[in-house]
């Protein structure tokens, strides 16, 4: 999705629970001030949408969208990544950084270049700091106050470009038709721009074309308000499909290759989004029948749903035929820890994941599964000395301050637990129930003087939180 130019009514803004952001004096946004407000929307947006928990895809997607962006130019390089669970084809680019994907997006992308192709374009939207100049347009044309541009934000990452389209203020038409127009010259730009990009990285230009081609010929196939999402925000037609193809053209053909991690990765995203894992066990096998574009991936899918369902010890034959090509593979390591915890055999995974992280201290993935054996393992205290020190190399992931709250009330660390809490519902949107939670822990802290005085600070940085949002 593009950074949107539109203003969302004030009626929406409230619906959507968003902050008071006032109006900015600036007509260019620093890039300071866009990542704040990048950081301020994605707090608010996690609280209103589905996301997804999963550390494997999360690395994957966040070294993918880095490669590119080491090849962008992109100057403000902190990128905050966040994954929807949505089966929908959309991406989104939220000024200051923030990049969302809906995972359905993979599996409509059949290659890594395909999916690349699409966060290009994103970055390129970044890069171009189409928000700032976006809202400089709109100044020109009637007054935008930054809570509405939030709000047009949130609407259209959730809800569609029709939808938030409808909650638009009344504006004059003249204006309506130039801002249509100056929302295509920034998809022309994020085409162009993103194309090189994606040549910069090593990455097939080819892609693009083939991409855009299978995102219009669904929503040919679509119905009503069922088109893709990517297409509301980003409207395709035949010519700039022709401009992408011809753009390509200028660069020579690769031979196609098939990344085994993206294949992996499609396999996960299958198998979260069936609606029951025997729907997901019934999809591989029959892939599994014919001809897969990954064998080795469809397999892994099938291990994946088989202990998803139940069916641990079957996982386990079907993993065994996978290890024999990669033994080293993290996707496999992880699945096996897996299946040993669905077999209740805890303690040996807890012995496979810890000399894997002896090999790989601090990999995120590996880490989450350890912490989570450890606690299967009745072994609740030291996980939670992991996960705190891995929130000192993850402090943004909320399913870390979850798992991390859950272990610390099973060790009997009820302060602990309150501020773990506390910091899931910071990251989520939620700093009511931050503040409630942090006084609980206040209270619990008695005359323990260094707790009371990190907790009296995360109070103070709330209170800050909230008067930063009221500056914007």
């Amino acid at each position: 999705m593009s950074c949107i130019l539109f203003i969302a009514s004030a009626s929406q803004s409230e619906e959507l629970k968003l902050p008071k952001l006032g109006e900015s004096s600036t007509s260019m946004f620093s890039a300071e001030f866009e990542h704040q407000l990048g950081r301020a929307w994605l707090r608010f947006f996690r609280a209103q949408v589905p996301t997804v928990d999963d550390p494997l895809l999360f690395d994957y997607l966040e070294n993918l969208i880095y490669k590119l962006v080491t090849h962008s130019k992109l100057e403000d390089r902190r990128i905050e990544l966040v994954i929807v669970d949505n089966p929908t084809i959309n991406a989104f680019a939220v000024p200051g950084g923030v990049i969302g994907i809906h995972n359905g997006l993979l599996v409509w992308a059949q290659t890594e270049d395909e999916l690349a192709t699409v966060l290009a374009h994103e970055v390129a939207h970044l890069s171009q700091r189409h928000f700032s100049r976006g809202v400089e347009f709109q100044k020109k044309q009637q007054p935008v106050t930054i809570a509405a541009m939030l709000a047009s934000l949130v609407l259209m990452a959730t809800a569609g470009s029709d939808v938030g389209m409808a909650a638009l203020s009344a504006t004059q038409a003249a204006a309506q038709d130039a801002s249509l127009r100056y929302s295509r010259g920034n998809e022309q730009e994020a085409d162009r721009v993103g194309m090189q990009t994606l040549v910069d990285a090593g990455m097939d230009p080819h892609a693009a074309p083939a991409m855009f081609e299978r995102m219009l010929q669904a929503s040919r196939y679509s119905s009503g308000n069922r088109m893709p999402e990517f297409l509301r925000t980003h409207p395709l037609s035949e010519n700039r499909i022709a401009d992408t193809r011809n753009r390509a053209r200028q660069y020579p053909k690769q031979p196609p290759s098939t990344s085994l991690d993206y294949q992996l990765m499609r396999a996960r995203v299958v198998n979260q989004l069936a609606k029951t894992p025997e729907e997901a066990i019934h999809k591989f096998r029959g892939e599994l029948e014919g001809d897969p574009r990954s064998r080795e991936a469809a397999n892994y899918g099938l291990v994946l749903a088989l202990t998803d369902g139940g069916r641990a010890e079957e996982a386990s034959l079907e993993l065994d035929g996978l290890w024999s090509a990669s033994p080293d593979r993290l996707e496999y390591i992880i699945a096996d820890a897996e299946i040993d915890m669905a077999l209740n055999r805890p303690g040996l995974a807890v012995k496979k994941l810890s000399e894997q992280l002896a090999l790989s201290p601090g990999n995120h993935p590996l880490t989450m599964t350890y912490a989570n054996a450890l606690m299967k393992n009745q072994q609740a205290h030291i996980a939670e000395e992991v996960l705190i020190e891995q929130s000192r190399l993850r402090p943004n992931d909320p399913g870390l301050w979850y798992l991390l709250a859950e272990l610390q009330g099973l060790s009997g660390n009820i302060v602990g637990l309150h501020q773990s809490r506390a910091e899931y519902f910071i990251r989520n949107g939620n700093l009511d129930q931050a503040e409630k939670q942090l006084d609980y822990a206040l209270k619990l802290a008695g005359n323990d003087y260094l707790t009371s005085a990190k907790v009296t600070q995360r109070l103070r940085d709330i209170a800050r939180m909230r008067e930063q949002m009221e500056d914007m």
